[in-house]
């Protein structure tokens, strides 16, 4: 009887281990690339609720790693940029910084302004809108994202229309003035030729997201304003424009602490909000300070965006950033940016 039991109990513990073994082939494992992290090298699996780190539904969660969680935490985000965690900007423009207080900025129509400015990047914005009679100020919205890293440029629009069809792609992309092709499709990707640059459809058309490795990771969707946000708003849209723009969230990694720009300044240690405790709607001003003379300029009052600061800077752990490796080994892909 006691051999049997033995035998029993083996039987056992090999299919645990068997369906053990299966589970995990089920789902993948990620790794910490963060040299700072103490989860530097760690595999992790991907839990249940989101076993891998990419899926054909742009609305499914994804699997990523938290560099900077004490047990070097696996856990489940999605793809598409989301207007209500910080470092988003949407709507007119509505942003979220990194102190994660809402704000406001309106610029000014057919102008370019910095949101972010550091020693290695620089991210400006061109605002569109309209003023109506009677008004004060222009409404405004993003439509277009222009990038310098190193002395490379890079730049994403959104192409106008006077009436939003979703099955129309409306996004445009330059890197180095020239012109990309970036198939349509789920998760289509095109890479620089550094490999320092990578852009992947999220959705067939309208929603992507781009890498700069190591430095920043960019969520944009392209959204029109809708009859309804005009009726609410009373923005007074004419008929020939539906003012297409972004919605954009980014993921930064290793910004120093002088940081700036419209939305760069609110990850500084030492930024001290002034908008108003409840005050529904606070208005950020800084025009001045934050305007460029076009779309891939590195010029204004506050900027400190230079191509001779090369790839090292003064960093701040406050403001560090852990990353994601989704290739599981492989070599194409940058991994995801995770905010702490």
């Amino acid at each position: 009887m006691k051999i049997l039991s033995s035998i029993s109990l083996s039987v056992i513990l090999l299919a645990f281990i068997s369906g053990l073994i299966q589970a995990n082939a089920a789902v993948e494992s990620v790794k910490c690339n963060n040299a700072a992290s103490r989860c530097y090298g760690k595999n992790v699996y991907c839990p249940a609720e989101c076993p891998s780190t990419y899926s054909k539904d742009p609305y499914a969660k994804v699997c990523y790693i938290n560099c900077d969680h004490p047990q070097c935490k696996t856990e489940c985000k999605r793809r598409k940029a989301s207007c209500d965690t910080p470092g988003s900007a949407c709507y007119d423009p509505r942003f979220i910084g990194g102190d994660g207080v809402v704000f406001y900025f309106h610029g000014k129509s057919n102008e370019h302004f910095s949101l972010v400015s550091d020693t290695n990047l620089q991210i400006n914005g061109r605002f569109i809108g309209h003023r109506p009679a009677g008004r004060t100020r222009d409404f405004t919205w993003i439509q277009a994202l222009g990038v310098l890293f190193n002395t490379r440029t890079f730049s994403l629009e959104a192409t106008k229309a006077a009436t939003w069809d979703s099955e129309i792609d409306h996004l445009k992309f330059t890197y180095n003035g020239q012109d990309l092709v970036v198939p349509e499709g789920s998760l289509s990707i095109w890479y620089s030729p550094e490999k320092d640059v990578k852009v992947e459809r999220v959705s067939s058309r309208n929603s992507a997201i781009v890498t700069l490795k190591d430095t920043v990771e960019i969520l944009v969707n392209v959204v029109p304003v809708t009859k309804e946000d005009d009726r609410v708003h009373n923005y007074q849209v004419p008929a020939n424009d539906c003012f297409v723009h972004l919605e954009v969230q980014f993921r930064f990694f290793n910004l120093s602490p002088k940081v700036d720009g419209v939305l760069g300044r609110t990850y500084r240690p030492d930024f001290e909000n002034p908008a108003k405790p409840g005050v529904a709607m606070p208005v950020l001003g800084g025009e001045e300070k934050y305007r460029t003379p076009s779309l891939l300029s590195p010029d204004c009052q506050s900027c400190i965006f230079s191509t001779q600061s090369g790839s090292k800077q003064e960093a701040s752990s406050s403001i560090d950033y852990g990353t994601l490796d989704c290739t599981r080994g492989a070599s194409a892909g940058y991994g995801i940016v995770c905010r702490k």
